[in-house]
Order: structure tokens, then sequence, then C-alpha cells
């Protein structure tokens, strides 16, 4: 009897093995072939943009443990797609170790990334840029680079960015014109259809929507035709806030707004903002089916910078600060949500380098976190579910800003100027 209890205790406890096996092999074999197509406008599949610089100089680059502290933060808020900007400096393989050590940590651990790799121009940065040619040398070992870490981590990279806002004109130090990124899209699409690359990795372009058709018909080229027929989605790129100083048609305050509670005619003020960014994501739309192509487009960048001492503040079109930056943030996430688009939110955490002389200027202030980890006004909800307990960002704990004063926040608050809208 001894022997049979034994027997029957060993049994079911090689069971338990072999099934907790056969379900972390599960686990794992469902991570290697989740797809981008599986993810990208899967509500379950939060997108975010992430530079984990935490100083003035890219020179300093942020090393694997301080970007496996960012990862836990972003994890728990819910975010599992990151989008990179580069691949020549070692930040983009360090958030690709960083991911694979946390998933070896925690098999339940989902993270993935759509790695960019940056496209210049002849002559880029310089006052002679040749806009018609590219930097070959580099745009090669970009695109190289991008190959071998799609390669190397291929359940973590799903998609292949060619340029970050590479073709939209305004890029005056760097833009190329359509062809190179054609060139360097089809390059990829070729390593696929050779076995060289995921079959399922996704390959697109991240640029403006006038870029992508959306805008001026100075862009709608036979060369972008033939980019929209070659991507496996349109990445497009949406700023309502800097067209609150250069294209302010939609920003303002209406008359008959002005007798409002303030927060409701914020709510006002930032609901245009937002429909004028999914104004822009439906002429991209529009152009596309246009020509008679049906694919995905997601949003490669939108966001909202809580502080400017430039165009966009207290001096300018009074659209920084950090309450109109948490309406644009639910707004946003609320309608690609509800209509299956992926965003990828600019950006996870404040990078003071991006203006490393003008400390106040918006570009160091489009996180959703401070540098020193304190959580902005679009996340004190998660401060207050505890969500970030126990995790810290350069040994400070997560904490809201204004010590989550709320009335402290809308006294500083500014409304933009009064103007009649049609209604």
């Amino acid at each position: 009897m001894k022997n049979t209890i034994q027997n029957i205790t060993i049994a079911l406890v090689l069971l338990f093995c072999f099934s907790c096996q056969n379900n972390s092999d599960k686990h794992h074999s469902n991570n290697k072939q989740i797809t981008a197509k599986e993810i990208l406008g899967n509500k379950n599949y939060p997108a975010i943009s992430y530079g984990g610089y935490q100083q003035k100089s890219r020179d300093k680059q942020p090393t694997v443990e301080e970007i496996k502290e960012d990862m836990k933060i972003l994890y728990a808020m819910g975010i599992r797609v990151l989008r990179t900007y580069n691949t020549k400096l070692p930040h983009a393989t360090t958030v690709l170790k960083a991911i694979k050590a946390l998933k070896s940590e925690n098999p339940d651990f989902e993270m993935y990334v759509m790695l960019g790799a940056w496209i210049n121009c002849e002559n880029a940065w310089t006052e002679t840029p040749n806009h018609n040619a590219e930097d070959e040398a580099e745009n090669a070992a970009e695109i190289q680079r991008a190959i071998d870490m799609a390669n190397e981590y291929p359940d973590i990279v799903k998609v292949i960015a060619v340029g970050n806002e590479a073709m939209v004109k305004w890029a005056a130090a760097y833009y190329v014109q359509p062809n190179i990124i054609l060139k360097w899209v089809n390059h990829l699409q070729n390593l696929k259809r050779e076995g060289a690359l995921d079959q399922d990795l996704w390959i697109t372009s991240s640029d403006n929507f006038a870029s992508w058709g959306g805008g001026e018909e100075v862009y709608h080229t036979e060369d972008l035709t033939k980019l929209i027929k070659a991507v496996d989605y349109i990445s497009m790129h949406t700023y309502p806030m800097h067209d609150t100083h250069y294209n302010p048609s939609f920003w303002g305050l209406d008359e008959s707004e002005t007798q409002l509670p303030k927060t409701e005619q914020l709510d006002k003020v930032m609901e245009r903002a937002a429909a004028y960014a999914v104004a822009q994501y439906n002429q991209t739309a529009a152009y596309m089916k246009s020509l008679g192509i049906d694919k995905p487009i997601h949003i490669g960048e939108t966001g909202w910078a809580s502080r400017s001492n430039g165009f966009y503040g207290p001096d300018g079109s009074k659209a920084n600060d950090e309450y109109k930056q948490g309406l644009y943030h639910e707004l946003m996430r609320d309608w690609s949500e509800k209509n299956g688009v992926a965003c990828f939110y600019f950006e996870a955490f404040d990078e003071p380098w991006k203006d490393a002389q003008n400390p106040d200027g918006s570009e160091n202030h489009f996180g959703l976190f401070t540098v020193d980890g304190q959580a902005k006004y679009p996340l004190w909800e998660l401060v207050d579910k505890g969500v970030f307990d126990g995790l810290m960002r350069g040994g400070n704990k997560i904490t809201k800003t204004y010590n989550g004063n709320k009335e402290a926040l809308l006294k500083e608050i500014e409304l933009p100027t009064i103007k009649k809208f049609k209604q």
C-alpha cells in the first residue's frame, strides 16, 4: 500500500512537472510565433516610442540595467511594443539585450520592438545637403545592423522602419526622395522572400502624414506610390501640437465656450486637437485608397509636450502643460484602440539631450515620465492604483508630479486665445 501511494505521488509530481514544462514551452512558442500583423492594432499590445537617455548628451549611453528598470516600468503600465530610432549607437542593441534578459528572468515578460534604421541624404547635416542622393555607405551600414538585430532577436524585433521622417521636406538637414526609401524597403522585402529574414517581419518607413500623401500634392509622386505598394503597412506621424503654431486652424477657444468651467473649456480645445490628428490619418488613408491600395495604417508617432519656452509655451500658442498632455494622450489612446490602430505614443520618458542648450525646450518634455521617474498627469491614476509599487528609476521611486495636487496643476494652465470656429 505504501509503495502504491509513493508510486501515485511520483506519477502526480511527474505529471505536474510535464504540464508546467509543456505550458512553458507553449508560452515560449507563442512568443516566437506572434507576428507584427497580430500585434499592431491589437489593444492588448499598447505601443510607445522609447529613448532611454537620461543625460544632456548621447555620449552617455544607458546601461542594460538602466534600460531594464525602464522596461519594468513600461511593462507595469501595460506597454508591450517599443519603437527605437537608429542602429548606429549602442542604445538599440542595449534595449534588445535588456528585453532578452527580462524574458530569461521571467518567461511571462513580453516586449516587442519596432526597430528604426536612420536614413540620410548625401552631405546630410552640412550646408550643402543633396536631397536627390543618399549617404549610401552610412545608410547601408544602418540597414545591415537592423538586419543583424532582427535575425539575432527574432522573438523581439517584429518591425523594421526604414528612415524616421526621412522624406518630409521640412527635415531640410537630411531628407531624401522616396526612391531612396523604396530602394531599402525593396532590399529588405527581397531578403524576406529569400529566407534571409523572417517572412513575418514587417517592413515600413515611419514618416509625416504629408510624406505619405495625406498633405500637399508635391508629395504625390510615382515613387511614393511604389513605396506604398512595397511596405507592409504605413507608419504615419501626426503632431497637432506643432500646428498650434504653424497651422492653428483648429487651435483656440470658441466664443461659445467661454462661460464653461475651465476644465470643460480645455476638454473642447483638446478634442479639436485630437480630431485634427484623426483628420490627418483619414487624409492619408484617403490618398492610399485613391491609388487602389488597401493596407494597414498605424500611427508611428504622435505626442504632446508638457513644457515649452518657445512657440508652444505661455508666450506662444499656450499649448504645453501636463493637463493638455493628459487629455491628448487619453483621446488618442481611446481613438486608436476603438479603431484598431497601433499608436506609438511619443514618448515614454523625457530626454534632455534633444535640446540640451535649452532645458525648457519642448523637445525635452514629450515624456509621460520626467527624467527622474516622476509620473506626469497622464499617469497619475496608474500611480494611485499602485501599478508602479516597488519600481524605481535611477534610485527614485515612481511618484506623481505636483505631488498629485490637481488644483496646483490647473492653476498654472493657460487657455489659448478666443476665436470663432464654424459650428
